[in-house]
């Protein structure tokens, strides 16, 4: 029966415009998909304690009825699916319908371009890596250097792919501020996407300084055996894959949910299912006081692109999070969704409203979201202290650092360099230059840092 559910529900999708990579759907019970939601949406990964946690809490978050997984697509071609068995008829539904949305999103959107299509494939043979690698030297050896690895998996660059891309048209993007980066028009590289998909950023390891794939620089030219290089590799690959779903969870989620909701209500339903529909989509959307939900916060922004009569399949196409929120929030949106800018105040302890400018909104969204919600960490030096120390620049704009976490991302590298390593940052205006050196990491006050990383203080959007 949801074999004939799941045709229907492909041809309205196709019918409304709608194109994607053939759709797997594989029935799981509600374990079997926690379990494979542990593994990022992937059958088999290489073995980590990490997959367990997320694993155990998952599970108890199903079995104490405090979380439920409805979706679990994969960017891969075949584009595969998991449906709950234990959901109802209209669950599935709507899932197969979302699933539709995801689909469309990862075969066209611009930042999936560079992405391997096949990712199972990879992720099996990587897994067959890794064992392999544990059977040589042993899985405590292996698994704390994995541990280190991808405790440093989002020191990648959110932007090399595009810059890849205009370096084969034969021209640069010079650096500039996330806002700026946000507006630059995509036109002019999405033939290069199209014409060459396979040029993927796993296959351009970084040669000179400054970059901020440290990941990458880091397997080039840190004192590693093969086997660790190859780990770092391997992680590396795997974050450049998961990238975009990082870059675009708002604008995905909310083409996703903009089609689900007009699949559905446009005769997919029963009637007797309209207000099962109307409960579960409602919840889905729900946001609570200071938080920003990117289903809801996708959906009202693919909404109001409509009723403005932009094109949604071309900034579906172009943009991520941080430019699609720059081409459609304005006074008006800002307005209806009651959007604003909070902060603690000083005097009084208390989180208190500071600014409902529109533009101020914005622009604090904008900020929030930039280098996919991550500190821009740029690696300058290799040779700090005519040592061969490595220093680090946080790229401050507008938010400041947990030095704690800082400082534990600082021992991580040490590890790997086996030389002291240095982070220039702002705290509260202030700046600091935390150096790791033989597992402790000591806090100085730098006025150089001021210089190198410039600063604000920060707001929130809610």
């Amino acid at each position: 029966m949801l074999l004939k559910h799941a045709r229907r529900i492909e041809s309205v999708a196709r019918g409304y415009g709608l194109d994607f990579f053939e759709v797997v759907f594989e029935m799981l019970a509600a374990s079997d998909v926690n379990a494979i939601a542990a593994y990022g949406g992937f059958p088999q990964r290489h073995p980590s304690w990490r997959f367990g946690m997320d694993f155990e809490r998952l599970q108890k978050g199903y079995t104490y009825g405090l979380s439920k997984i409805y979706e679990l697509v994969i960017n891969n071609d075949p584009t595969y699916a998991y449906l709950v068995r234990s959901n109802s008829l209209m669950e599935q539904k709507l899932v197969m319908a979302h699933v539709m949305g995801h689909a469309d999103f990862f075969k066209h959107n611009v930042w999936f371009g560079p992405t391997e299509r096949h990712m199972i494939e990879v992720m099996g043979r990587h897994a067959e890596r890794v064992r392999s690698v544990i059977d040589l030297h042993g899985q405590d050896r292996v698994e704390t250097f994995m541990d280190a690895a991808l405790s440093l998996d989002t020191l990648i660059d959110p932007y090399l792919p595009l810059r890849e891309c205009s370096k084969a048209e034969g021209s640069a993007l010079s650096p500039v501020g996330h806002v700026e980066r946000a507006r630059l028009s995509l036109d002019r590289v999405l033939a290069s996407f199209e014409a060459d998909d396979k040029a993927r950023p796993n296959e351009t390891l970084p040669t000179g300084l400054p970059t901020y794939d440290v990941l990458g620089y880091l397997a080039e030219h840190a004192p590693l055996e093969r086997w660790q290089q190859d780990v770092i590799r391997m992680t590396r690959e795997e974050a450049y894959y998961f990238l975009p779903q990082r870059m675009t969870k708002i604008i995905n989620e909310g083409w996703a949910s903009f089609w689900h909701s007009r699949i559905l209500t446009g005769g997919v339903l029963d009637a007797s299912e309209v207000v099962e529909f109307a409960d579960c989509h409602s919840g889905a959307t729900a946001t609570g006081p200071g938080q920003l939900n990117p289903y809801k916060l996708g959906i009202e922004l693919f909404r109001h692109a409509d009723q403005q009569g932009h094109d949604i399949f071309r900034l579906r196409r172009v943009h991520n999070d941080v430019s699609f929120i720059d081409q459609v929030v304005d006074a008006e949106f800002a307005s209806r969704n009651q959007l604003f800018v909070y902060e603690r105040n000083a005097r009084t302890g208390r989180t208190e409203v500071s600014q409902r400018d529109w533009r101020v909104v914005k622009e604090q969204l904008l900020r929030e979201l930039a280098w996919c919600g991550s500190p821009q960490i740029q690696l300058v030096d290799d040779n700090e202290n005519g040592a061969g120390e490595l220093l680090f620049v946080h790229r401050h704009e507008g938010r400041d650092l947990e030095l704690r976490e800082a400082g534990e991302m600082l021992k991580h590298i040490a590890r790997l360099w086996r030389r002291p390593v240095h982070l220039l940052t702002i705290e509260e205006g202030q700046g600091r230059r935390l150096t790791c050196s033989e597992e402790s990491v000591q806090v100085v006050d730098s006025a150089r840092a001021v210089e190198r990383c410039g600063g604000e203080r920060p707001a929130q959007a809610g």
